[in-house]
């Protein structure tokens, strides 16, 4: 009998297991096939940071992919931030672990000698002159100083690991090219905070009557111990130090969020954080003074006291009260700019002007001076000289935006409009002016040698897709000269602007066929000189055809979006298995919408959790599909969201049956963040497909009340626009199999890990084939190998199963 009872259960267990109702699973990371494994592996091309003046430029080795014990390690989060309490710095820091010196002139590379070994190197940061640079090393119980002479090729280490680098802002170099200003962890800090086991009392927040959005921001404190925390973490002691290593404190140790010198290097702007903390917003709006010290530490002015930020009003362009965005006029020793809304900083108040910019010169003992106002948004300065410097605004709500010039004495009388346009119409983008480097360091607008020209650089959005250009632009008569434009088969950007007088550019340029390399390209005699020569990270995908198709939604509005087809493919073989990959995107301007973005030449170049790396499954890829949704005049996008998925990925799949490249029966979609939120709708509201996976997404908008993505009005003003759009309204109604991967860290605002969780949960009650992957230590981005390789494993074995091998 009992024999007979095991059997029965055996049996059941059987059942249960054969028909997808064990609920979870304890599951060992898993490995792709191998092309894929060989494409995440593949070795990065260096990044470069070229040095002011075009003399040098840096060539920086990328780290191999981190192991999953290394994001596994400890991680603080309080305050809206993640730090290693190891090291008082960011969790996950990105850093490098070589740097070689390429001399542009001879086009000969140096290395740098007196590096220790295992160099983890960030925040990365040139001397005003150009001749030095300094850097960060991450050490295993700290953060140290560095710099690096150019001209001798040595390294130098300044500091032993004290470096706070909590805040993101760790030093700062002096105009005299010889000293550095950073943070240091304070020597009398204390003992690291001990927590209660038992709770002195509840936690209390109360709100007397004032209106204000609430928004859905992650790891922000939760209690006294998490204060006691970001106290600890986040207190520094300024310390200036010269290249000999003689340093000196400056001022008093406090909760400093930022720092910055003023160009003659005579004075410091620093923001001291102070309380009373929040609960439901992070440090960024906590209550601060702006103070401006001298060079020994001692405050001379009282910028601002700015209280606890928690009632910023609601909508786009929003913004809080009293004086913001504080900085230095880049082209004067010491004059300190700061704006205020005339608004209240709410988007919704009707008035002729939005902001006030005022500014304040050393020794700061006036009355601040009023200088231009803006009629929208501000939305930053750029200094050129003496009599010339622009003022950018912005409006969220219908995309517009202006560029001004005017002369900072007298900003209202010279004041004239250079560019007002939609920032969303690309084809007539007239491009950004470039900028170069002062005797300050300082970055400023670059002139010709008379004073009259500028010049604009642009991307060259066409309907033939991007071709990057650089202007002449006349300051007197506005009038532009077309310099240059990439042409095909190449794709060649600018990435800097050498010596206009010679018509030396620094660009990169590639094709199809061809890898990104560097080149200067001589304007004057239309020359060209290769100074890199990078490898080809991806030999064994060349044979991948990619092409950019164009096809018509069926209100008209064009879209596009790039194929990858497998290597060997041609049309004998018949429709293929295809997977379409998208993150939808709001308009104003159907004629916007249907513009043309990317370029059909450029070079395939692979980012670890790159979809087209599904191609060598057998897979085709419409990759960056055009997913556009519109709203014109009075109506907003999000009010046909759903309906306009709906188009778009049935005009897409119409499209690439039409080519014979596509069977119509075997179709996945898939998506990231918001990406994936389109993929469950799509799920939800249509049969176009035959599988999907969506990642980080979010599904169930309530749980976003006060605005998410680019939608600004509220769940109570709008909801039935967010029951709609959520997909978690809808999980009765899907019956193609979906695949959810999510971060179990995710710290976007808004993908909270539950969002998944409970979508899944909704899957599962209504009886779709679902799956969850939840990858441990995992933010909103993959980072770890073993989960980038399990996430394609996880891909390979839905899709295999669901689409292209679905009877």
């Amino acid at each position: 009998m009992m024999k007979f009872f095991f059997v029965k259960i055996i049996c059941i267990f059987l059942f249960l297991s054969a028909n997808g109702l064990i609920a979870q699973e304890s599951k060992k990371y898993q490995i792709p096939p191998k092309e894929i494994v060989e494409l995440v592996d593949a070795p990065s091309t260096p990044n470069v940071a070229v040095s002011p003046f075009g003399t040098f430029m840096l060539l920086l080795e990328s780290r191999e992919l981190p192991r999953i014990e290394d994001l596994a390690s400890e991680e603080l989060r309080i305050a809206g931030m993640r730090i290693d309490p190891a090291t008082n710095g960011p969790s996950r820091a990105r850093y490098n672990v070589g740097i070689r010196i390429l001399e542009l002139s001879e086009g000969k590379e140096k290395e740098i000698t007196g590096l220790s070994e295992n160099m983890k190197i960030s925040n990365l940061r040139w001397s005003p002159d150009g001749t030095k640079f300094a850097f960060t090393n991450i050490v295993a119980n700290g953060i140290e100083l560095w710099y690096a002479d150019v001209n001798s090729a040595k390294a130098f280490r300044l500091t032993s690991p004290v470096l706070n680098d909590v805040m993101g802002n760790s030093f700062t170099w002096l105009s005299d090219n010889k000293t550095i200003i950073y943070a240091a962890i304070p020597e009398n800090r204390g003992n690291f905070p001990q927590k209660l086991k038992a709770p002195e009392g509840p936690i209390v927040q109360e709100n007397l009557g004032t209106k204000a959005a609430v928004r859905t921001y992650q790891d922000l404190l939760g209690n006294k111990y998490d204060e006691e925390l970001f106290d600890y973490f986040t207190s520094v002691q300024l310390v200036s130090v010269n290249l000999d290593g003689q340093s000196k404190n400056l001022g008093q140790p406090g909760v400093i969020s930022s720092f910055s010198s003023s160009p003659d290097g005579n004075y410091i702007m620093v923001n001291v954080i102070k309380k009373p903390y929040s609960y439901i917003v992070p440090a960024s709006r906590f209550p601060y003074t702006a103070e401006v010290w001298d060079t020994n530490g001692n405050m001379v002015y009282l910028a601002a006291d700015i209280p606890l930020t928690e009632n910023i009003p609601t909508g786009a362009g929003a913004v809080r009260e009293g004086r913001r965005s504080f900085t230095w006029r880049a082209d004067e020793p010491a004059t300190l700019y700061w704006v205020e809304a005339l608004d209240n900083g709410n988007p919704a108040t009707e008035v002729d002007f939005r902001d006030q910019v005022y500014y304040i010169k050393a020794p700061f003992t006036g009355e601040p001076v009023k200088s231009v106002k803006t009629k929208l948004r501000f939305a930053g300065l750029n200094w050129g000289k003496k009599d010339l410097a622009m003022v950018s605004e912005f409006w969220r709500r219908d995309r517009t935006g202006i560029l001004s010039f005017f002369d900072p004495d007298r900003p209202e009388t010279t004041k004239r409009t250079v560019f007002e346009r939609s920032m969303e119409d690309r084809y007539n983008d007239p491009g950004s002016f470039e900028t170069t480097w002062n005797q300050y360091g300082r970055s400023v607008l670059l002139f010709d040698r008379r004073g009259r020209i500028l010049y604009l650089t642009g991307m060259g959005a066409s309907p033939e897709g991007n071709r990057p250009f650089i202007d002449e632009f006349d300051i007197r008569t506005f009038k532009t000269k077309r310099l240059w434009r990439s042409e095909a088969p190449y794709y060649e950007t600018i990435s800097t602007v050498l010596d206009m007088s010679k018509g030396l550019l620094l660009t990169r340029r590639e094709s199809v066929d061809e890898q990104p390399n560097f080149f200067i390209r001589n304007l004057n005699n239309k020359g060209l000189k290769q100074i890199t020569d990078f490898p080809d990270p991806f030999p064994q995908i060349r044979e991948v055809k990619k092409e950019t198709v164009h096809y018509t939604r069926k209100d008209g509005v064009p879209l596009s979006g790039d194929l990858y087809l497998p290597a060997g493919y041609s049309p004998e073989v018949g429709p293929l298995p295809t997977i379409l990959w998208a993150y939808p995107r709001e308009f104003k301007s159907a004629d916007a919408a249907g513009q043309v973005s990317g370029s059909p030449y450029t070079f395939t170049r692979l980012g670890s959790s790159s979809i087209i790396m599904m191609v060598t499954q057998g897979y085709a890829v419409l990759n960056n599909a055009s997913f556009p949704i519109v709203g014109e005049g009075d109506e907003e996008p999000n009010d046909t969201f759903v309906q306009q998925l709906v188009d778009n990925a049935s005009a897409a799949i119409d499209k690439l049956v039409e080519m014979g490249v596509t069977d119509r029966n075997r179709v996945a979609v898939s998506g990231h963040s918001y990406g994936a939120f389109m993929t469950a709708n799509l799920l939800s509201h249509s049969d176009l497909f035959a599988a999907g996976v969506a990642r980080s997404g979010a599904y169930n908008r309530t749980l976003t009340p006060f605005g998410f993505q680019a939608e600004e009005r509220t769940y109570w003003e709008a909801p039935e626009v967010y029951f709609n759009m959520s997909p978690f309204s809808y999980a009765d109604k899907v019956k193609t199999p979906l695949l959810l991967i999510h971060g179990e860290a995710d710290n976007n605002s808004g993908t909270f890990p539950v969002q998944s969780e409970r979508y899944y949960g909704a899957l599962k009650g209504h009886g779709a084939i679902t799956r969850l992957v939840m990858l441990p230590h995992e933010s909103h981005g993959y980072a770890s190998r073993e989960s980038i390789l399990h996430m394609f494993w996880e891909y390979v074995e839905w899709l295999d199963r669901y689409v292209k091998n679905k009877k």
